[in-house]
């Protein structure tokens, strides 16, 4: 095998395992959200995350970091980690966790064409038809579901698409600082400012929404699940297998995320699955075919 097969296969392996980590996130996210509102759940995940990653990336990063490296942080704190994982847990919370896991993974098509406007990756027929699809698929699960569940479903549903198109943003400055830091340092820096931002969030949050069952051990279980697998963990290796493949190609993998996110939504939440689930989710699946086929 070359050192770029190999390269390549680390990559897949990675995203695979970010992937599925943020698919059963949700079911642990919609359990949360019924004690402890978003930001304030947000604001957990990424101190937890932070107390995991700096001792790690302390001891990885010697030398001095420059004033581009901290823009870099703050632009992938406020970006990604902020404004897209808050829309994701408002929608989640106003809408369901399948839904959640499946249109978030909108953002393949967002990172597709960021790729191609910021980093010069070639857009082919594949590449755009796969796009296209998978946007019809979304269509399909957001257009049906919101004529039967009402408003509160579709502005959950809307914010979740918000959350696909910033975190589309994310992985593509991702993939364009990690020519000059390493993924474990660019993940740390910016849940450090992450953690910064949700702060003002949290406090004004707590006047409209109170946090309750903190004497439950196994929402504190949850917390720390979200704080160091799927934020400190998953983050890092979507970072990492971000850094080792080109962004167009890494992005397919993010639609693991709505088929593990689904089942599991299924399997423990009893949440009801709708025929539009099922042909959208397989619309969509259709699009990763496609894209993935050749490489596969």
């Amino acid at each position: 095998m070359h050192s770029n097969d190999h390269q390549a296969l680390r990559g897949y392996c990675a995203l695979a395992a970010a992937a599925s980590i943020w698919g059963g996130m949700y079911v642990v996210s919609k359990y949360t959200l019924d004690f402890i509102p978003p930001f304030t759940l947000l604001w957990l995940r990424y101190v937890t995350a932070f107390a995991t990653l700096y001792p790690l990336a302390a001891r990885q990063q010697t030398a001095p970091l420059t004033k581009s490296d901290h823009r870099a942080f703050i632009a992938i704190g406020f970006v990604g980690y902020f404004v897209s994982v808050g829309l994701q847990f408002i929608g989640t919370r106003l809408s369901s966790a399948h839904n959640g896991a499946i249109l978030t993974s909108a953002s393949p098509a967002f990172i597709l064409l960021f790729a191609w406007l910021m980093l010069g990756e070639r857009l082919t027929p594949r590449k755009l038809s796969s796009v296209l699809l998978a946007s019809i698929g979304v269509i399909i699960v957001v257009g049906w579901d919101a004529g039967t569940s009402g408003s509160r479903v579709l502005a959950g549903n809307l914010a979740l698409i918000g959350a696909a198109v910033t975190w589309a943003l994310l992985s593509v400055l991702a993939r364009k600082f990690s020519a000059s830091l390493s993924p474990l340092v660019i993940t740390t820096g910016a849940v450090f400012w992450a953690a910064l931002m949700t702060t003002p969030a949290m406090v004004i949050e707590w006047r409209f929404l109170p946090v309750s069952g903190l004497g439950n051990p196994l929402l504190w279980g949850a917390v720390l699940y979200l704080g160091v697998v799927s934020t400190a963990g998953a983050f890092y290796l979507w970072n990492k297998g971000m850094s080792l493949v080109e962004a167009g190609t890494g992005s397919v993998f993010f639609f693991l995320q709505p088929v593990v996110g689904a089942l599991l939504g299924w399997l423990v939440l009893r949440e009801h699955l709708s025929l539009s689930f099922f042909a959208g989710g397989g619309v969509i699946l259709l699009a990763v075919l496609i894209v993935s086929y050749r490489r596969a």
